[in-house]
Order: structure tokens, then sequence, then C-alpha cells
């Protein structure tokens, strides 16, 4: 394949059209992540773009392309969620008809938000590559005109449109890291980024179980993993785009993978410190600071998506700080006489530590005049207070014991 499809006179046209329906998403400096990782890091908030994602970038763009009668037969696509609200919105911008085929396991907000711009949404299949098989399907028998998600040059202009941006903010940026799905965004921005200045390095990164974009690139050819289980559900892509692998092979310095453990202590960090809400997929660059061998250089991280379900934040804070030891579940044992508890809790309390809930169980023995369990569930300021808190327990002749997610008291702390 010729790779000269995706010219500097695309990227500034695709620039001006998708000026017409996105929200302005200024680098913000970040002093947390800066101080964290000796780098000077500055976040591009695709989070807060209009339907709360970069996808709305390539999806008008490549609708701006279509000719009249393209757009006339109404326009289909696959979608874990975000390209869906994307083709959703400006399909609606242009006036014309959207089916959208989504997994069967996106979050609602996701459906109800694509349904609200006036598309007809259809759940199909367990990840995306499920629902792109059934969309084409939906395509050839009704005559759709199918916009792909990330395998289409157009369309990974439109997505590249974010790299004009940060080039003008920060034209002496180092290094850029693009979170990879099918590879349309990180196919965009590396390829408009090595136009622009060859030196600055693009970084990709995926869930560790889901990197197919990895796989690919070390087999040398398109690749399609067995399967994509991971919590960044906007990245769960089991194959790469065969058009855009040919420009990602050129222009992308490094892939860096991280498990699903990392982004839930990232979320927690950029909520805390930053106060945005970026959905799992999104939260990929900044788990990959950390990463980084270089120091002194400035880092933009693409956050490139913002919209995570109530019920998905709730349990990726819960995780989150239990993975940070600021809650944490200990189970004691106590003679079963009065005045125990009232010693335990006062320990507790010394430590100024905040008791979340509490769990006594009096059959922890079969003979009740000997000992029983209670299990104290516990907010601390992290894992040095934790383990201060233990320490006075056990002093206190309390034989502390954590409790892990699954309800086990763990033999030592």
């Amino acid at each position: 394949m010729s790779t000269d499809k995706m010219t500097m006179e695309k990227f500034e046209e695709a620039a001006e059209i998708v000026k017409k329906v996105t929200l302005e998403t200024k680098l913000q400096y970040s002093e947390y992540f800066s101080h964290l990782t000796g780098n000077k890091v500055y976040l591009k908030p695709e989070n807060m773009q209009k339907t709360g994602a970069y996808k709305i970038r390539g999806a008008y763009y490549k609708i701006s392309t279509l000719s009249p009668e393209e757009r006339a037969k109404g326009l289909i696509t696959a979608s874990a969620g975000n390209h869906a609200q994307g083709v959703a919105y400006a399909a609606k911008a242009y006036g014309v008809k959207a089916t959208i085929v989504m997994p069967t396991a996106t979050p609602l907000m996701k459906v109800n938000r694509t349904k609200s711009y006036g598309a007809e949404v259809v759940l199909y299949g367990d990840v995306y590559d499920d629902a792109c098989a059934y969309a084409y399907k939906l395509a050839e028998e009704n005559g759709y005109t199918f916009i792909h998600p990330f395998d289409d040059l157009d369309v990974a202009t439109g997505q590249g449109t974010i790299a004009m941006e940060i080039f003008k903010e920060l034209p002496t940026v180092d290094c850029i890291l693009v979170p990879v799905g099918g590879g349309g965004l990180l196919t965009g921005i590396s390829t408009l980024t090595k136009m622009l200045n060859p030196r600055i390095k693009v970084i990709g990164v995926e869930p560790e179980a889901a990197a197919c974009m990895k796989t690919s690139l070390e087999e040398g050819h398109v690749v399609t993993l067995p399967s994509a289980k991971t919590i960044a559900d906007g990245t769960a892509v089991k194959t790469p785009g065969e058009k855009i692998f040919p420009y990602v092979q050129q222009n992308v310095d490094e892939i860096i993978t991280i498990p699903d453990e990392e982004l839930i202590v990232a979320f927690l960090d950029l909520m805390e410190n930053h106060k945005l809400v970026a959905e799992n997929s999104g939260l990929l660059t900044i788990a990959a600071l950390k990463h980084l061998e270089a120091k002194g250089k400035k880092v933009v991280s693409v956050i490139s998506g913002g919209n995570m379900d109530v019920i998905t934040m709730a349990s990726v804070v819960q995780h989150g700080l239990m993975a940070r030891d600021r809650v944490f579940t200990v189970s004691v044992l106590l003679p079963d006489k009065p005045g125990q508890l009232v010693k335990v809790a006062g320990l507790i309390a010394e430590q100024k530590a905040n008791v979340i809930s509490l769990e006594h169980n009096q059959f922890f023995s079969i003979n009740r005049n000997d000992l029983v369990e209670l299990r104290i569930t516990l907010e601390a300021f992290g894992t040095e207070h934790k383990m201060q808190i233990l320490q006075v327990l056990e002093e206190g002749g309390f034989r502390p014991r954590l409790v892990d997610r699954k309800g086990s008291t763990m033999s030592n702390w």
C-alpha cells in the first residue's frame, strides 16, 4: 500500500472542518504527574470533548468527504461506544440516518447517549470485532454506507487533528502518548507528528490483555488476538486496522502495555489531582507516564475519552482505594467478654483511622468462651498508615489479619 494518501493538505483541511463541531481542549500542565515522573507532563483532555471523546473528529471529517448519494443511503458503523456517539452526532449535523452496532456489554450510558443523538442502536456480540462483522452484514443487506471506526484513512486523518492542536500550543513537545485500540488515533497523530517533526517520539499505549497492535508490530503483519478481555472497553480490540497498519509501522516509536490494575490507580490520581473523569481506555496514557525512561522531557498524554458509567466508576473508585491501601479490611480476634470492642475502637481512634463497617462473628469458634472474630473495614491515609494501625492492633494482642477481596484472611501483613 502506498503511504502517501495521508497528506499534510488533508490534515490541514480536516483541522478546519472539525472546528465546526469540536470544543477547544487546551493542554493542561500537570504539576502532580510532572513531579511524579521527572518530566514536564501536559494533558490533552479529549474527555472534555463534545460527545465525551475525540471520536467526533474522525467521524465528522469522514462524513464531510462522502458524496450526497453516499450520505443519503444512511450510515452504519460498529463501536464500543465513543465512535458510535461521534458518528451519531456527525450524522445528525448532516441530517442523515445512522445505525450503530454496539457490543452487548457496552455500558448503558454510551448506548443511551448514542440514541440521544438520533441514531438507531443494535446490540450484538461480546466484543467490538463481533459487532463490526454484524455491521458489515447489515450494510450489505440494506445498502448503508459503512464508516469504519479506525481502519479508514479519512477517519484517521480526522483524529490526527489532535496533533495539530498540540503543536500549536506546545511546538517544543518531545513525546506524545496515545491510547491504542484498533489504531486510528495512533495512526493520525503519529503520521502528522512525524510530518511536522520526525524527532518527536510517538508512543502507543495498549491494555496488556488486548495488545493487538504491539503483537502485530512484533510479527510484522496484522495479527488477530484470541481474546481482548480488559476493563478498558473502548480499546478492547482483537485485530488492528489493515489499511492503517503501514502508517503505524512507519511512524510509531514504541508501544507500552498496561495491566488493568494500573488503570484503576490512574483513575484516582487523575480525578483527585485534576478533577477530571476519564474512562479506562483514556487512562492508558496516564498509567504509561511512570513507564517512560526519559526524564526532563515535555510529554503530552492524550486522554481519549471520559464516557464512564456511574456503576463502573463506583467499582473503579472502590478498587482504587483498596489498591492504594486507603481502604482495607482487617480481622481481629477478641475474648468474648464485655469491653473488648471498646478497646479495639479506642486503638483505632488513636491512630485517626475511620471505621467504615464492622462485622462481629460469634461463631468463629465452637467454644464461644474462647474467641470471637471482628472484621473491621477501615479508611486510612495510605500504606504507611495502614501498617501503623496493624502494628498497634498486634501490640494490643488482637492478632490482626488482613482480609482479601474474596473475604479470606491472609496469614501475614
